[in-house]
């Protein structure tokens, strides 16, 4: 039975959008998107677009990668109907010159127990060149990635086929970024999402006169929004008289030599995240951005980019949010009267709650009687004493806090005590526990989608898909 899917409200759908105009899709940026009906609906003449994007990692990330490219399909479906009939393409830009390996080199999946499972394809040494992701292969280590997810996940009916679409984009022979392009492309092209290669040579010669200008921009750090791959990696530049320097390397580089090296190997230069949106902008028609909350904090930044550079900015569309509930984790709610959101608490928390309700009543009245006994006779203690000697008001006041101590900490094992003897209700807590919040962080941004598609099958994304829609539609 395929899980309950529950939205959380977002303003997205909500934010106007921009009339654009349509216009042809460049060779060299067409050259860049992978095969499928969205690239078909690109080359056929003139277009919209609805973008949005994410670094490449690990079996491609968590959930809300997913979530992304689902709010722009919903979102240009629902632009295209209210245009008339002109074509509104979604374009799902994988940010494949991205250097941050310690992010992309994992992934986490909700084991056969119930619990995280964190699968790792390899570390890279700190000191280590910070190469993009289109230059890290998948290498041998990426089968003992796809063991160690086949070991995590429960046996089903969907495994087989689930493991198959990794096994068939992650490849020993791929490198990161190619292999979560096409993990995407897989999932979702059928779907109308057009997959964008930002690193391909292609499309960074498309973006490379962009990239030019913006070595003329400097940001509030004091550099620009221009990163060149040199001999540490992937690295910012600093304009520095006539000449461009490394901040990290320290290498210097010409404007003529950035030149060359645009022309020659433009896979070398790219935008930092506030130039990417123009870059975006400018490569294709495109009308709204979908992102999560750190882009909508950031993407008003790019501000005076997309004015010095002459672009049009796209409107910034906060993308769905959601929760898979299975029905395991439906039953607990439902047997302790629960919701999602009692879990965001403190770990431990909710069971210390749940516990003291079960505390016998006559307990806990007279728990609570004491208490208030307590109080009222140490303040008339402390009243008296005020009369007699007030430089005792402090000892009152600490035997006073010590008693009523004493009855916290009866509370407090009497508690304890309960847990331990419900001890499946607490288990049945913990595991809900880590499917909704694991690690205490939102699932969506925690669990990889092959949790979820190899326990329900492809049939869920059909039901994310009908949620994100309703979600699209606005208010």
């Amino acid at each position: 039975m395929i899980p309950r899917i529950l939205s959380t409200p977002l303003p997205g759908a909500a934010t106007p959008i921009p009339p654009g105009k349509p216009r042809r899709i460049p060779p060299d940026v067409l050259e860049a998107v992978l095969p499928g009906p969205g690239r078909e609906r690109l080359a056929a003449g003139e277009v919209l677009v609805i973008t949005t994007g994410q670094q490449p990692t690990l079996f491609t990330g968590p959930l809300y990668t997913v979530y992304k490219a689902l709010s722009a399909i919903a979102l240009a479906r629902r632009i295209e109907r209210e245009r008339g009939g002109v074509p509104v393409v979604p374009v799902f830009w994988v940010a494949g010159d991205d250097h941050d390996f310690a992010e992309a080199n994992h992934t986490w999946v909700l084991g056969r127990d119930g619990e995280p499972v964190k699968i790792v394809l390899r570390e890279r040494a700190h000191e280590a060149p910070q190469l993009p992701l289109f230059r890290e292969a998948c290498g041998a280590e990426i089968g003992a990635a796809i063991e160690a997810l086949d070991a995590a996940l429960p046996d089903s009916e969907y495994k087989p086929a689930v493991l198959d679409w990794l096994k068939s984009s992650y490849r020993p022979d791929a490198n990161l970024a190619d292999a979560g392009a096409e993990a995407v492309r897989q999932l979702l092209s059928q779907r109308g999402l057009a997959v964008f290669r930002a690193h391909d040579r292609s499309a960074k010669r498309a973006a490379a006169p962009w990239l030019l200008r913006g070595l003329d921009e400097t940001l509030a750090d004091g550099l620009t929004p221009v990163l060149v791959e040199g001999r540490q990696g992937r690295d910012r530049l600093r304009n520095e008289g006539t000449d461009f320097i490394t901040r990290r390397s320290g290498e210097r580089f010409t404007r003529a030599q950035l030149e060359k090296l645009a022309a020659d190997t433009p896979e070398r230069l790219s935008p930092n995240v506030l130039l990417r949106p123009v870059i975006e902008a400018a490569l294709f028609p495109t009308v709204a951005y979908v992102g999560g909350p750190g882009e909508m904090d950031y993407l008003p930044e790019s501000a005076p980019l997309f004015s010095r550079l002459g672009v049009a900015p796209q409107a910034p569309v906060p993308r769905w949010s959601g929760l898979i509930i299975e029905a395991r984790v439906e039953k607990v709610l439902t047997k302790h009267g629960l919701t999602p959101r009692d879990f965001d608490g403190t770990p431990g928390a909710l069971e210390a709650r749940l516990a003291q309700a079960a505390l016998p009543p006559e307990l806990a009245a007279a728990l609570a009687t004491l208490r208030g006994d307590l109080e009222t006779r140490y303040a008339a203690i402390g009243k008296a004493v005020q009369e007699v000697d007030p430089t005792l008001e402090r000892t009152v006041q600490s035997s006073r806090n010590a008693a009523l101590a004493g009855t916290h900490e009866i509370e407090k094992k009497l508690i304890a005590s309960l847990k331990r003897t419900q001890g499946t209700v607490m288990s049945q807590l913990a595991r809900a526990r880590a499917a909704l919040v694991p690690g205490g962080n939102p699932q969506e941004r925690v669990l990889t989608p092959a949790t979820f598609l190899a326990r329900y099958g492809m049939d869920l994304l059909d039901a994310i898909d009908a949620e994100v829609a309703r979600w699209a539609a606005g208010p």
